[in-house]
């Protein structure tokens, strides 16, 4: 399916100048959304922008939203439903992500990412000219003149923990063009050097939540944006299989689904390929030994909690002059935000010649140009065979497998049937932690897709034939246990989810949150879908419209997190997205459901969806509200002698306008709601 209603990227900005201004707001004086921290969490932020995501344009036109007609500057139109989810959850999405990934400097560059320098070696050139001329390569492989690539970028190949997202220094907001109705483009949307954050303030720390889950939203981006072929001068999409064999400029077609996102896919690509790499070679840990390294002796090896970085002191290319675990804790939640991503990534480079479902346009991304084909014995049957190698299929199947073993050797109590939160590293801890039970359940989803051949991305509830591996299996019979289990012993009497059980105790935390429903409901849809068993389903219901019923406050217009109160990070945001996702995929009220509880109902779902985002991810006011600033993706344009920092007249501020001396990046703040 095409989910694209425009061509997303720079080269759209002229059709957006055009838009015109609108009023929105649910203000209400007595409810403030309140920012309660202004350091950005890399993890959190990343995981919430992947659920803002999918629970965007994807969930829109499911549902049956016509996306052409959806217009950045006529804010809620044609409803107020498909503009919260159209345009803003997933246009705020985009923009964090090439925030972290392209603008930020937040992380190690991709001039020293261990294949950039590989290559570069081989050549005998310099890894910044090795990568300038990958970048040229790149830019021709998808039909993008090379001189349209943004000035001073600072793609990473793999990210710090967090830092400060208020700018150090002004955002050059100057007219770069001219564009419609007294609209410019500023110089900031084609030059990214006034939108770095301060060295200084980042806490260099590699934590595999952080790097994995901006990995999630890079893989997802990068499998929309690759995901099919486009007409070399139309620019207009083309379906990949129906090209013939044989190089695809010599049929007139180009990678990618236009130009630009093509661009961005292959951006996207090259510091996922890296950052797997470097992964795989450096970040695993042998607690034993004490020692990091390829794997850290294999089947033993794990990704710790916390690497902290000392940097070699590189004004222009800062690279690593040594890692030191500082936590060699396995954490559940690292290794599901690995998990998950690396299935999404292994999808799209994955070779095996036994899988009927590849995607024809992601087998020529991977064909040798411009990216590198697996050895051929590396995806035959024969696992006896295989070969080292740093190809994209190959190191991203070992980080994989890798992830997966850690999962089910470390974190899996199979007396219990449920995934604990953490492990030293030799011995197993006895928390079983609800919202991470149920992620872990998700990622397991998704890694039991990838690895049995079937779609992932934007397609994975697609139906196909799998290659039903053991692996796959293994993963299938868990997620079956951790949902029972969650089934079984989680929910209370008053049909709520707790936030966890002891195993050493052998009894629940007795207490709810949030959270708690949101990793429930989750975990439980997520087994439907596996196993097909409407008893998963039956219990999301239930649970939904508990939560609704019991957490849900008019007065706040919005869920209680805890108790009374309502205090939101961006890992709670999210989850609440996908939430609402999975209600109006498969949670709703349908003609065979025994009872139809008005909260599922998709008319409500919806309003809850849009009240969510107004109050809690907008605000009720313009400095208020989890969402820090936005720009033209979201309407926002520039116009002459407009300096008001909110052009389309709606509760978010421009960059420039947001919270600090200097404006703030288009990210998500914690925010306290109170009256």
């Amino acid at each position: 399916m095409n989910w694209r209603k425009k061509t997303t990227g720079y080269a759209a900005i002229s059709a957006l100048l055009a838009c015109s201004a609108a009023v929105t707001g649910c203000s209400n004086d007595d409810v403030h959304v309140k920012v309660s921290d202004y350091s950005f969490d890399t993890a959190g932020n990343m995981f919430a922008y992947a659920e803002f995501e999918l629970s965007g344009e994807p969930l829109a036109e499911s549902l049956g939203v016509d996306l052409d007609v959806l217009d950045a500057g006529k804010i809620d139109q044609p409803t107020a439903f498909d503009y919260k989810a159209g345009i803003e959850s997933y246009e705020y999405s985009e923009e964090a992500m090439y925030e972290v990934v392209e603008k930020s400097g937040l992380g190690l560059h991709l001039v020293n990412g261990p294949a950039t320098a590989a290559e570069a070696k081989q050549a005998g050139v310099s890894n910044n000219e090795l990568l300038a001329s990958r970048f040229q390569h790149m830019a021709e492989s998808v039909g993008q003149p090379a001189e349209d690539i943004q000035q001073n970028m600072f793609p990473t190949f793999i990210e710090y923990a967090s830092g400060d997202p208020q700018y150090g220094q002004d955002i050059d907001t100057a007219k770069y063009a001219d564009g419609e109705d007294g609209a410019y483009i500023p110089n900031f949307q084609v030059d990214f050097a006034s939108l770095r954050w301060n060295r200084d303030k980042m806490k260099k720390q590699l934590v595999p939540a952080a790097y994995g889950g901006t990995m999630l939203k890079q893989s997802l981006w990068a499998g929309d944006f690759l995901g099919n072929l486009h007409d070399a001068k139309s620019d207009e999409e083309v379906d990949a299989s129906t090209a013939k064999a044989g190089p695809e400029a010599d049929q007139g077609l180009k990678l990618g689904v236009s130009s630009v996102d093509g661009m961005q896919g292959m951006i996207l690509t090259d510091e996922v390929w890296n950052k797997l790499l470097y992964v795989r070679d450096n970040l695993f840990y042998n607690p034993a030994a004490k020692s990091l390294g390829t794997l850290a002796n294999a089947s033993g090896g794990y990704l710790p909690h916390a690497i902290d970085v000392e940097e070699n002191g590189d004004k222009d290319f800062t690279d690593v002059k040594s890692l030191k675990v500082s936590d060699g804790r396995s954490l559940l939640q690292d290794q599901w935000l690995m998990l998950w991503p690396t299935s999404e990534f292994f999808g799209m480079t994955d070779q095996r010649t036994a899988n009927p479902n590849r995607n024809p346009a992601f087998a020529r991304v991977f064909d040798g140009d411009p990216f590198p084909a697996a050895p051929a014995v590396n995806v035959d049957e024969d696992d006896s065979n295989d070969i080292a190698s740093t190809d994209p299929y190959t190191v991203t199947r070992d980080v994989l497998l890798s992830v997966f073993d850690n999962v089910k050797n470390r974190h899996w109590n199979e007396q219990a049937g449920a995934f604990m939160t953490e492990s030293d590293g030799d011995k197993q801890g006895t928390q079983v932690d609800t919202f991470q039970a149920g992620y872990t359940i998700e990622a397991l989803r998704m890694f039991e897709r990838a690895i049995d051949g079937l779609p992932v991305g934007y397609a994975n509830g697609e139906a196909a034939e799998g290659l039903k591996t053991a692996q796959g299996a293994a993963a299938k019979e868990m997620i079956r246990k951790q949902a029972d289990f969650i089934l079984n012993t989680l929910i209370n009497k008053d049909g709520l989810a707790e936030t966890g059980y002891d195993t050493a105790k052998g009894k629940t935390s007795g207490e709810t949150s949030l959270q708690a429903q949101i990793g429930a409901i989750r975990g439980l849809t997520s087994a439907f879908l596996v196993t097909e068993d409407e008893k998963y389903r039956d219990a999301a219901r239930k649970l939904y419209a508990a939560m609704d019923d019991k957490l849900w406050s008019n007065d706040l217009k919005a869920y209680y997190t805890s108790g009374k109160e309502a205090k939101y990070d961006a890992f709670t945001a999210g989850g609440v997205s996908a939430v609402f996702r999975l209600a109006l995929e498969h949670l709703k009220n349908t003609s065979g459901d025994a009872e139809a509880p008005k909260s599922l109902d998709q008319s409500a779902i919806q309003d809850r969806y849009v009240t969510f985002f107004r109050q809690v991810v907008n605000g009720p006011k313009l400095d208020e509200g989890m969402q820090a600033s936005e720009f033209w993706d979201t309407g926002d344009v520039y116009k002459e002698g407009d300096d008001s920092g909110n052009t389309d007249g709606d509760t978010v501020p421009q960059l420039q306008k947001g919270h600090g001396d200097h404006g703030i990046a288009p990210i998500l703040l914690p925010v306290t709601i109170s009256k």
